[in-house]
């Protein structure tokens, strides 16, 4: 039997913010050159200014291509939970584990009904752990590589790597004052590969549900604080420049899913490099991710609405840990341009590969040695309203989201 969570009306979504929970990292991870998982910082990159004009297309004849063929689940961010809980001696308690993405895809949805999308979830000591389903988003690639592009237009692999090129680019393997000159103005030859990540993990929390979020972040903006405060994360991204009220509303439709994925791991400045049609880079603007909703609310379309986001995210996690309950294995799927999110069961028993035989074996011996469980977290406080009317603001933790 399939359980259903109704998108329409959205209307119903509108109104002030739920609750949220500020992200904080609590544990991180690498990927090198050759994609090997490390448990430590290595790959954390620096940012600074690109040269303008740079020619985005240099350099694709030797893109070192990531092959994400393989369906590597959530190994690589249960690794690093599991390194955390030997470190603290304690479980991370949280209602949810995932990728950023599955959660930007989440919140994408109330307004993004062109796009499908298929995950697996399973439940396992009162979490759910939820990834892509691997064999929808190999299909989906591969329905993507089909498509023409235009006569006279760039093809999808090149804009892809104008992308990759960008952030080569806008990076430093150490801060500017530690880094040669020549390194700095020679990146233009750099050999782009998008082997090497850095990956943050954060805990963070939307209305009544606490999340552990795994995911990419591209820069630092200067150093991580020695004092745990807010790290100033910057995410790069491209899009074309704008030429007219087309260009406009395809950009805003791309502030969405921008703005979701810098919010969902508390990156506070995002820097985009508008590009030329054939791949020219013209001018660099940064943004603040907590003013990007209410910039697009001013002066948009109205394509999309920030807080309808976030609420629409929370009442979906809320159906979510209402329904997957038990043992086995649940799809949680959208399929293009539906008005519904379908929820059911796929296996009846066993996790399907989600959470890995290491992870299940690390918590059953550490329950062993720690029979109690800790107490559980408080719930978000509801979100505070500032000032009055339809000014609103939510504010969680000193997370402004100007919406």
């Amino acid at each position: 039997m399939s359980n259903k969570f109704d998108i329409q009306p959205i209307g119903r979504f509108a109104g002030q913010s739920a609750a949220i929970k500020r992200p904080k990292e609590i544990a991180c991870f690498s990927y090198d050159d050759k994609h090997q998982f490390r448990l430590d910082d290595s790959s954390i990159r620096y940012y600074y200014p690109p040269t303008i004009g740079a020619d985005l297309s240099r350099g694709f004849d030797t893109f070192e291509k990531l092959d994400d063929a393989a369906d590597d689940h959530l190994d690589s961010l249960l690794k690093t939970i599991i390194a955390l809980e030997k470190e603290t001696g304690k479980r991370v308690e949280t209602d949810l584990i995932t990728w950023r993405g599955m959660m930007t895809k989440f919140m994408g949805a109330i307004f993004s009904d062109r796009d499908g999308f298929e995950m697996n979830a399973t439940l396992f000591q009162g979490t759910i752990f939820i990834e892509e389903n691997h064999e929808y988003k190999r299909q989906s690639q591969a329905r993507q590589s089909r498509q023409f592009s235009q006569p006279g237009r760039p093809s999808q692999d090149m804009m892809s790597f104008w992308g990759y090129k960008f952030e080569t680019l806008c990076l430093l393997p150490k801060p500017w004052d530690e880094t040669p000159r020549e390194y700095i103005e020679n990146r233009e030859n750099e050999i782009v590969n998008n082997h090497a990540q850095y990956c943050s993990v954060v805990k963070t929390g939307i209305g009544r549900t606490v999340m552990v979020l795994g995911g990419e972040v591209d820069a630092l903006w200067d150093s991580k604080p020695v004092d745990g405060g807010p790290i100033k994360w910057v995410e790069l991204k491209t899009s074309a420049e704008i030429r007219h009220d087309g260009d406009l509303m395809n950009l805003e439709r791309k502030l969405m899913k921008f703005w979701i994925q810098s919010f969902l791991l508390g990156v506070p400045k995002i820097i985009v490099g508008f590009r030329t049609q054939d791949g020219f880079l013209k001018r660099v603007e940064e943004m603040d991710t907590a003013s990007i909703p209410s910039t697009v609310k001013r002066r948009g379309k109205g394509t999309w609405d920030g807080n309808m986001c976030i609420n629409f995210a929370s009442e979906l996690l809320d159906f979510l840990r209402a329904t997957v309950k038990g043992d086995g294995v649940w799809r949680i799927r959208r399929k293009e341009r539906s008005p519904e999110i379908e929820v059911f069961r796929i296996e009846e028993a066993g996790h399907g590969e989600i959470v890995s035989d290491e992870f299940i074996n690390w918590r059953i011996k550490l329950a062993m040695d720690d029979p109690l469980p800790p107490a559980p977290e408080p719930e978000p406080e509801p979100t505070p309203t500032l000032g009055s009317g339809s000014s609103r603001a939510a504010v969680t933790g000193g997370y402004v989201l100007g919406l």
